[in-house]
């Protein structure tokens, strides 16, 4: 997939694929995102993400700016209901916010999550998050249900 728009700052924005040279890249934005890791913690993230078929990784990448943005995308077969593909993750570069990345970034998700035989997107979104779920809801998504997280260390 190689979707090219106008970006932030009038830079060219490519949405493709993330690739191992992204990862110091990625690692920034993860950082952004609240989640530090380093390079190297990415690059082995990258990999280990697989198969293909069942997840995707995409970046947004401006000519002048590198990667601003990225999305992890998996598909969710269920028990209870419909193949459905979830939004793992998603960040755009501060600074380069609101100006169109993250929208491209769900959209290559969603055309990825159709080729894939999904019937329905869902995304999870931290309830301080205030500005993603403006942004989710002005790409059509509707919040459908709040629940509370667990988590066991292994």
């Amino acid at each position: 997939m190689n979707k090219t728009a106008k970006g932030g700052q009038n830079s060219e924005l490519k949405i493709r694929r993330a690739r191992a040279a992204d990862a110091a890249q990625i690692a920034v934005l993860t950082g952004q995102l609240g989640y530090p890791a380093t390079t190297a913690q990415i690059r082995q993230r990258l990999r280990s993400i697989q198969p293909a078929s069942q997840n995707a990784i995409f970046v947004a990448d401006a000519a002048n700016y590198g990667v601003i943005g990225w999305l992890h995308v998996s598909k969710e077969p269920l028990l209870e209901g419909e193949i459905r593909a979830e939004v793992n993750g998603l960040v755009v570069a501060e600074g380069q916010r609101s100006l169109g990345a993250g929208a491209q970034l769900l959209a290559a998700a969603e055309d990825w999550a159709h080729k894939h035989g999904c019937k329905e997107m869902s995304v999870r979104s931290n309830v301080i998050r205030e500005r993603a779920h403006k942004f989710y809801e002005r790409n059509g998504y509707e919040h459908y249900k709040t629940q509370k997280s667990f988590r066991k260390p292994l």
